[in-house]
C-alpha cells in the first residue's frame, strides 16, 4: 500500500517530532510520501487562499489514487470502522491513497468535489498541523487493526 499526504504548509518543530514517531511506526507497512504546498497569506482573503492552495493541491493529485479530503463536514469513522473501510478499498484494488489536508481556511470546493471520500476527524476543530499528525496516527492504527496486531503501545 502507498500513502501520499498532500498538505498545505510545513510542520513546526513541535509537530514534526510527533509526526516522526508515527512515520517510523508506519513505514514497515506502507510507502509514505509527503507533498507540501505553500500556505497563502490570509490577508489575501479566504476565497483567494482556498483557490490558490486548491490549485496547488490539484496539481499534485495522481490518477488512480483514492483521494481522501479532510473536512469538518465529512464522514466520521471510529478506528475499527476506518480500518475496515480502507481494507475494503484495498480488496477492490486500491493500492494508493492520497490524504489531502488544507490550511487554516480549509480546502477549496473543487478539491472536495474531486475526492472519493471526505473524512472528518471530529466535530471539533483542530489546527491543520495537528490534524496531519492525527491522520498518520489513525492510519497506523488502522493498518495494525487490519493485520490483527496490537495497536496500543
Amino acid at each position: 500500500m502507498r500513502i501520499t499526504f498532500i498538505c498545505v504548509g510545513r510542520l513546526s518543530r513541535e509537530y514534526s517530532a510527533v509526526w516522526g514517531h508515527y512515520e517510523r511506526l508506519i513505514r514497515p507497512y506502507t510507502t509514505l510520501e509527503v507533498l507540501e504546498v505553500p500556505e497563502t497569506p490570509l490577508s489575501m482573503g479566504v476565497d483567494h487562499v482556498k483557490a490558490k492552495e486548491g490549485g496547488s493541491i490539484s496539481s499534485l493529485s495522481r490518477p488512480g489514487a483514492f483521494r481522501v479530503a479532510l473536512d469538518g463536514g465529512g464522514r466520521e469513522f471510529g478506528s475499527q470502522e476506518l480500518s475496515g473501510f480502507l481494507a475494503e478499498r484495498k480488496v477492490q484494488g486500491v493500492n494508493h491513497f492520497q490524504f489531502i489536508l488544507g490550511g487554516a481556511v480549509g480546502l477549496d470546493r473543487t478539491v472536495l468535489e474531486g475526492a472519493e471520500l471526505i473524512w472528518s476527524l471530529s466535530a471539533l476543530t483542530f489546527p491543520h498541523q495537528l490534524a496531519r499528525v492525527i491522520v498518520v496516527e489513525q492510519l497506523y492504527r488502522a493498518i495494525r487493526i487490519e493485520r490483527g496486531e496490537p495497536y496500543h503501545h
